[in-house]
């Protein structure tokens, strides 16, 4: 989609030279801009380039899904939730905010301590971030993966806050060597604060779906507890009952590939 936008707008250049049809250039551009930002608008949407949804159908066929957990580390409820993944011989992805992971070095290690991977979220969580040029979203991404890496962690994936993005993050997600990840179903356990709404919200689950949670903001639940101490377990012991197994993200690169270098200078 975004080549076709760059063909159209080159397009819509040469038309302006034609007698009366500037109009119409404008009006195809404009449109064009309208389609751009709805398709942003869209977690799941891959017209702005390869988003990861689901796992690969090898995983499905092993009964998996991958749990993500977004916004750590938080010192308090990132510690509870490995004790619960580890109670429950769960492993997950956590997309870790850069500023967070730096100044909490020992929970970014004892998350990969625990079988789990980290990955990417920013440095500092700007909710507008979809809004941002090249330039300010490469400097949000690398100071995060910088961050990160100085902690330990190698992160492989990329997603942006609230799951927003505009048609530039794509080629500067392939310059730093990172992959984008949405997911398939989402809690909403950022802004609800009832358990049982958010696990009502992952009902039905299937083999290969990419699941949404937080362990790094959230509402307290009416016990003023944050939800996921809640729900993580519920969802935990319902996956396994029906024989699903929670994994991290896979891994992006096929094994005889070369991998590309994700923290340049």
């Amino acid at each position: 989609m975004v080549r076709l936008s760059a063909g159209l707008h080159a397009g819509a250049a040469a038309a302006l030279l034609l007698p009366g049809a500037w109009p119409w250039a404008l009006g195809a551009v404009g449109l064009n801009h309208l389609a751009l930002t709805a398709a942003g608008m869209v977690p799941s949407c891959r017209l702005l380039g390869p988003n990861l949804t689901r796992l690969p159908a090898s995983h499905a066929l092993r009964n998996e899904v991958a749990l993500t957990l977004d916004d750590g580390p938080h010192p308090d409820l990132t510690p509870q939730t490995l004790a619960l993944l580890a109670e429950h011989g769960a492993r997950a992805s956590f997309f870790l905010i850069g500023e967070r992971a730096q100044r909490h070095p020992g929970l970014v290690r004892a998350i990969l301590a625990g079988g789990h991977t980290v990955e990417n979220h920013t440095h500092t969580h700007p909710l507008h971030f979809s809004t941002f040029g090249m330039a300010a979203q490469r400097r949000q991404i690398l100071r995060a993966q910088q961050a990160i890496q100085a902690a330990g962690g190698q992160p492989r994936y990329f997603r942006p806050p609230v799951g927003l993005r505009n048609p530039l993050l794509d080629p500067v997600l392939a310059g730093l060597g990172l992959h984008h990840a949405s997911w398939s179903r989402r809690g909403a356990d950022g802004w609800l604060a009832d358990p049982v709404r958010i696990l009502r919200r992952l009902d039905g689950v299937a083999a290969g779906e990419v699941l949404l949670l937080h362990d790094g903001t959230w509402r307290p639940d009416p016990g003023g507890r944050p939800p996921l101490l809640t729900v993580l377990p519920a969802l935990l012991q319902r996956l396994r009952a029906q024989g699903l197994r929670a994994v991290p993200l896979p891994d992006p690169w096929p094994a005889d590939a070369p991998r590309r270098q994700n923290s340049p200078a």
